[in-house]
């Protein structure tokens, strides 16, 4: 099974979306990005795979080894810059689906059995006390959290989702 299956499963799942709703679908985006312009008919605008290295230089770059809460936090204020270049604010972030992956390097050891449960459950609660200070009281998103084996670029976490946009950002002219 190739490296970018879950990618390519997302993609898939993204054009199908994308032409049951003829919104515009941007398939070779980098990850990280926002679309930037959002469907005419539907003023969303669709967030991809955002980690917690996206937006920073190389030399910048979190390692798996890093405490989860950094990974978070960065990944987090990624979203929110994504979401804001695209004229929304967080408040108004409609879905997220959230993945979550223990370290896998050299030197650390994975858990298994029920302290693997214990390690993914000590994730999503540190997920959540950091999660709920990027949004307003009560204007959460509906959100879906999943734990996989693993996700490129050295992040323990990625999120996609979507978020409504007030304002439409007039698109460029083709030249």
């Amino acid at each position: 099974m190739g490296n970018n299956t879950r990618r390519n499963f997302f993609s898939k799942v993204s054009a199908i979306a994308a032409f049951a709703t003829s919104a515009r679908l941007f398939a070779q985006q980098a990850p990280g990005a926002s679309t930037g312009a959002p469907a005419p008919a539907l003023n969303t605008n669709y967030i991809s795979g955002t980690g917690a290295n996206d937006g920073y230089p190389k030399e910048d770059h979190v390692l798996v080894s890093d405490p989860f809460e950094k990974h978070v936090t960065r990944t987090m204020e990624a979203l929110k810059k994504s979401v804001e270049r695209a004229g929304s604010s967080m408040d108004n972030v409609l879905h997220l689906q959230v993945f979550l992956c223990l370290p896998l390097a050299d030197g650390i050891s994975m858990p298994t059995g029920k302290s693997r449960f214990d390690a993914h459950k000590a994730q999503y609660d540190a997920l959540n006390k950091i999660y709920g200070t990027y949004f307003s009281p009560g204007k959460a998103p509906s959100r879906a959290c999943m734990a996989v084996e693993w996700i490129p670029g050295d992040s323990l976490i990625e999120i996609v989702g979507s978020a409504k946009v007030a304002n439409l950002l007039k698109p460029v002219a083709d030249k």
